[in-house]
């Protein structure tokens, strides 16, 4: 294997590790500002192992980050992009789950969920996520 091929893996594997560990975070700190809204101090976040894997897959945004910087594609757009691209995720990896049994998540409460597993009104925070994965790759 060519240095090149070998630092590919390295990178697309400490990307995947990054992405997989501030995704964790993000839904740990969203799941304990919401206790919050019932009045519960002890602030208490959560998450599941299940969502590593796909926080994680958020690395797969590198080659477009460096297309749209070539491009030089607007924030808004990116951020646009992104957010479709972790919806799209969201359902595919939520219907896969859902399917086996194990989505951690049911949005079916919500007034706009999407078949429970996505939630519309998320969409600001996906698009800001988006950003905020595109800043942490290389």
């Amino acid at each position: 294997m060519t240095k090149s091929i070998a630092n590919s893996f390295k990178t697309f594997g400490r990307s995947f590790l990054l992405c997989g560990l501030c995704g964790w975070c993000m839904e740990i700190l969203f799941t304990a500002l919401h206790s919050l809204r019932r009045r519960d101090l002890r602030l208490t976040g959560n998450t599941s192992l299940w969502m590593f894997p796909i926080y994680g897959s958020a690395c797969l945004l590198a080659p477009f980050k460096r297309l749209f910087a070539h491009l030089h594609i607007s924030r808004p757009k990116r951020g646009l992009f992104y957010m479709a691209m972790i919806f799209t995720v969201e359902y595919l990896s939520g219907r896969l789950l859902w399917k086996h049994g194990l989505c951690p998540w049911d949005y079916g409460k919500s007034r706009f969920h999407i078949h429970r597993i996505i939630r519309l009104d998320y969409a600001p925070w996906w698009f800001l996520a988006g950003l905020f994965f595109e800043k942490i790759l290389p």
